[in-house]
């Protein structure tokens, strides 16, 4: 994709301007290295999109492609121009949660991204105990429909099959419900006090969710249509 401007702007758009660019950019900027891992991020893209533009990025140096010790496939790490795009990714996420926050239909709330978000907001220093098994069951699905999050010390991985574990606390609610809590939209006390969501657990763990399982940096950004003019 090229404008043909030496605008620095339209020079940035044709690197970061291509279908699914910025969001590989910013999942890569949250720690995601391997493969697997971006595409769980990301669960639209095909396998080959994906290498496409991984292979872009690296091509424009914005990305380090590095053979995984031992094992087939490779990891990929941003460089320090794909660092400095961070505090834009996060512009940009306050102006959709001001903006474009109203624009989230039904089918927009992916159980896999809600879920590797929750795995990416656990705080494992505010959990009690060595090891935490949260399970997560969500009324609205047929398929995929229970997860859980397995934290021991600072490893945290999620499951879409029973991990065989004692579960210490239980979720049961819709997706969007779990969604509206993570974005600022809703809270844990107003969910609970709707019936919007149920949580099973020792008070220990269930007092203050929020302290171990953080909501969205996003969060606290006040909507267009809240802010008097």
């Amino acid at each position: 994709m090229e404008y043909g401007q030496f605008c620095p702007i339209a020079k940035a758009t044709e690197i970061l301007g291509e279908k699914w660019t910025i969001l590989i950019v910013r999942e890569l900027l949250m720690g995601g290295s391997r493969f697997s891992e971006l595409q769980r991020g990301l669960s639209l893209i095909s396998p080959t999109m994906l290498s496409k533009r991984l292979d872009s990025l690296e091509s424009h140096g914005l990305v380090v492609k590095k053979k995984i010790s031992g094992q087939k496939g490779y990891e990929y790490f941003p460089t320090k121009s794909c660092e400095e795009l961070l505090p834009i990714i996060k512009t940009l996420g306050d102006w959709g949660m001001r903006w474009a926050r109203a624009n989230l239909p039904d089918d927009d709330c992916d159980v896999e991204l809600l879920m590797l978000y929750l795995k990416r907001s656990i705080n494992p220093d505010n959990l009690v105990g060595n090891e935490t098994t949260i399970r997560f069951k969500f009324t609205d699905l047929q398929e995929f429909s229970t997860w859980w999050i397995v934290v021991e010390g600072d490893d945290i991985d999620i499951c879409s099959n029973d991990p065989g574990k004692d579960v210490d606390v239980y979720f049961t609610c819709n997706v969007k419900t779990m969604v509206k809590i993570w974005m600022g939209d809703s809270s844990y006390k107003k969910s609970l006090a709707g019936d919007d969501l149920k949580i099973v657990g020792p008070k220990a763990l269930t007092k203050d969710i929020g302290s171990w399982m953080q909501v969205s940096i996003f969060a606290d950004m006040v909507p267009a249509s809240e802010i008097q003019n």
